[in-house]
C-alpha cells in the first residue's frame, strides 16, 4: 500500500474503531521505539486502555518486539522503522493504515543520546543524534498527518494526536549533553509550528518532556548507558563511580526518584483527552525542571 492507497482507505475506514473499552477505546496508535524503555511502558498503557498499538522498532529489536506484541495480543503488531529514514516512515505509517485501518495518535519516542563535550564530539555523531532525534520526529509527524487530515476530510468530527516524548533536556540545557539537548529544543519549536499547521486539520500536537528514566535502559544499560556515559565524560564533578552518578541526579528532584513509563503515560492521556490543548512542551520531571 502507498501513501495514497493509505490516505484512501483511511478516509473509508475513519469511523470503524474497534470495539474495546478504555479511556482510549478503538484508538489506533503507532509508539517508535517500543520495544524497550519508555516506548514500551507507554505502548502498554495504551493498550491497556483500549488502543490498538503498532510497536514500531528496528530490525534489530524485532525479537523483543514481538515479545510486546504477544503480550498485548489483540490487533497490536511489530512494525520495523528507522525513523531516519524517510522512506521507512512512510511504510510504516503505511503498514498501520493497512493493517489497522487509520492512525489516530502518533507517538514519536524513538531517540538516541550520545553525550559528550565540545572539544570530543565529532561531527558524525552530532548529524547522527540529530538526524534520529530532531529529523526522525519531523518525518512521523510529516506522515503521520498525511493521514490524519484524509481522515479529517471523511469526517469533520474527528480528532486526532501527534506526540513527541521529549526530554526535561529540551526545556533546560545540559552539560556535556549538547547534541541530544539541541535537538530536543529543536522538537518543541517543531512541535509549536506543527500545531499552528495542523489546528485547522484538528490535529493536535504536543510534546511530553519526561525526567529521568533510571531503570530503562537509557540510563542503566551497563556498557553504553546514561550513568556510564556521564561518569566518563566527566558531566557530574567529582564522581568516580556510576552510584555517584546516579545519586547526584536523584538530588535534583526534590520527589527524589526516577521519572517511569506510567508518569508518562499520564501525560499523554492528558494530551488526547484534553480538546483545549495543543503545541504544548508539558514536563513530567518530578520538580527537576519547573517552568515559570
Amino acid at each position: 500500500m502507498n501513501l495514497q492507497q493509505a490516505k484512501e482507505y483511511a478516509k473509508v475506514n475513519v469511523k470503524n474503531r474497534p470495539d474495546t473499552l478504555g479511556r482510549l477505546a478503538g484508538s489506533l496508535a503507532v509508539v517508535t521505539g517500543s520495544a524497550q524503555g519508555f516506548g514500551l511502558g507507554i505502548a502498554k498503557a495504551l493498550s491497556s486502555e483500549g488502543a490498538s498499538v503498532v510497536i514500531a522498532d528496528l530490525p534489530m529489536q524485532e525479537e523483543a518486539a514481538q515479545a510486546v506484541v504477544d503480550e498485548l495480543g489483540g490487533r497490536s503488531f511489530f512494525c520495523s522503522v528507522d525513523v531516519s529514514n524517510e522512506e521507512s516512515v512512510k511504510a510504516m505509517v503505511c503498514t498501520a493504515v493497512e493493517r489497522l485501518g487509520g492512525l489516530d495518535i502518533m507517538i514519536s519516542n524513538a531517540g538516541v543520546l550520545k553525550a559528550g563535550s565540545l572539544a570530543d564530539m565529532d561531527a558524525k555523531t552530532f548529524e547522527f543524534v540529530n538526524k534520529v532525534n530532531y529529523t526522525g520526529y519531523f518525518l512521523c509527524a510529516k506522515y503521520a498527518s498525511e493521514i490524519m487530515k484524509a481522515q479529517f476530510e471523511a469526517d469533520r468530527l474527528k480528532w486526532s494526536d501527534i506526540i513527541q516524548i521529549n526530554s526535561k533536556s529540551g526545556l533546560t540545557g545540559s552539560k556535556n549533553n549538547f547534541a541530544y539537548a539541541g535537538g530536543k529544543f529543536g522538537g518543541i519549536g517543531l512541535t509549536q509550528s506543527f500545531a499552528l499547521e495542523l489546528a485547522p486539520y484538528q490535529i493536535k500536537v504536543n510534546a511530553v518532556c519526561p525526567g529521568n528514566y533510571y531503570e530503562g535502559p537509557l540510563w542503566a544499560d551497563p556498557e553504553k548507558g546514561l550513568f556510564v556515559q556521564y561518569l566518563q565524560a566527566g558531566k557530574v564533578p567529582g564522581a568516580k563511580t556510576i552510584d555517584d552518578v546516579r545519586n547526584h541526579y536523584l538530588s535534583l528532584s526534590p520527589i527524589r526518584r526516577g521519572c517511569t513509563p506510567e508518569d508518562v503515560a499520564k501525560a499523554i492521556f492528558y494530551c488526547v483527552e484534553q480538546g483545549y490543548e495543543t503545541g504544548q512542551a508539558i514536563p513530567v520531571t518530578g520538580g527537576q525542571v519547573m517552568l515559570g
